[in-house]
């Protein structure tokens, strides 16, 4: 089916977005791209701490600890609450992926509706390790206004729930609702958020994001334009990341994809803004002709980068910019210092844009109800 998940923020952790063409098989070219790891059983409590399973890295086994100790705390408007997980008040569910579901819930003491991604603890390694990199990604970036914020987690022996702002809705789910392209100036403001969220990772935590696409992309209704989503970031060494990572095959670059290519930087990232940028700017997937994964990752890799129309009333400047971001050879595409300096981001940067009156407009058309509602 063509079922998108329901969640405010997307944790469709597949390796193939399952509302792609297609993405049945997956194509045997691709060797450990997207192939999930055989699971490990997850240990008991050992002396009051929990070890998610056997095979833990010692990396993530650290940031667990370091996590473990905020562990019922939550962050609301500047105030600390000590904060049991029965004084929090289920209001329904916002959608589901595979490593758990999202659920609405209220914060009794503080009268706050909030989003809780609500996971299991015996995952195997492979989830175990995407729910501690997306909570540990998302615990230090909350200083950075362009990045979904952590409220908080609670862990216990069996369920770790990682307590989040709630957004209206994403992207993805806002263009399908409504059937109609993302104008121009509102992707202006999409591409200055996710830039300055992408940039901010990659310097002050050297983190490459790996998942750009639409689902990942939230907005509120004051406008706000805030990126999601971390549970298959990778830390960069010297710059590059080392492992082939799961990933959506429809927004993958490239070289991501190529095996003759064993590194690759966040110019991957880059090439994944631009698919996205083309999909809401013009409401089509750019591969959408495309039967499977593997038809996408060969069209990815042979033809020639999608781009924008020149006929519907795009400027100059965003047809750059997105050229800009889907120039095949990685090496020749931009790093976030030259993007942030391209004429198009710049101009949104400072230019006023009545984002609330767009997004109540797009949501009364699709007859959809914000999830803060």
């Amino acid at each position: 089916g063509n079922k998108k998940n329901e969640s405010s923020e997307s944790i469709d952790k597949q390796p193939f977005d399952k509302s792609r063409p297609g993405s049945g098989r997956r194509p045997d070219n691709l060797g450990e791209i997207g192939r999930r790891k055989p699971g490990a059983l997850a240990l008991p409590m050992r002396s009051g701490f929990p070890s998610l399973q056997s095979r833990i890295e010692p990396e993530t086994e650290e940031k667990l600890r370091t996590i473990m100790k905020r562990s019922g705390i939550l962050g609301i408007d500047g105030k600390e609450f000590q904060t049991d997980i029965k004084d929090l008040e289920d209001m329904g569910e916002l959608g589901n992926g595979t490593s758990g579901q999202v659920v609405k819930m209220r914060h009794v003491e503080s009268d706050t509706v909030i989003a809780v991604k609500q996971m299991r603890r015996t995952g195997n390694e492979e989830e175990n390790k995407r729910i501690i990199m997306d909570l540990d990604v998302v615990l230090k970036s909350h200083d950075c206004p362009f990045i979904v914020r952590c409220l908080g987690c609670f862990i216990t022996q069996t369920d770790v729930w990682i307590c989040m702002e709630l957004m209206a809705t994403c992207f993805d789910k806002l263009q399908k609702k409504s059937n109609l392209p993302v104008p121009e100036e509102i992707l202006g403001k999409v591409t200055v958020a996710t830039v300055k969220a992408l940039a901010y990772l990659k310097d002050k935590h050297g983190v490459i994001h790996r998942d750009v696409k639409p689902s990942n992309i939230l907005i509120d209704e004051k406008g706000v334009i805030k990126l999601c989503d971390f549970g298959i970031s990778g830390r960069l060494v010297d710059s590059k990341a080392k492992t082939r990572s799961a990933g959506c095959a429809a927004y993958m670059a490239p070289e991501r994809i190529d095996p003759k290519k064993p590194e690759y930087d966040i110019r991957a990232d880059v090439w994944s803004l631009g698919i996205t940028l083309v999909e809401l700017a013009t409401g089509s997937f750019p591969y959408k002709g495309c039967k499977t994964d593997f038809e996408v990752l060969t069209k990815v890799l042979e033809s020639d980068p999608p781009s924008l129309p020149t006929d519907q009333g795009f400027s100059v400047q965003f047809q750059d910019f997105v050229n800009k971001c889907l120039t095949k050879n990685s090496h020749r595409r931009p790093k976030y210092p030259e993007l942030l300096k391209q004429p198009f981001l710049k101009y949104y940067e400072d230019q006023y844009v009545d984002v609330p009156s767009w997004f109540s407009s797009v949501m009364e058309k699709a007859g959809l109800k914000s999830h803060r509602r």
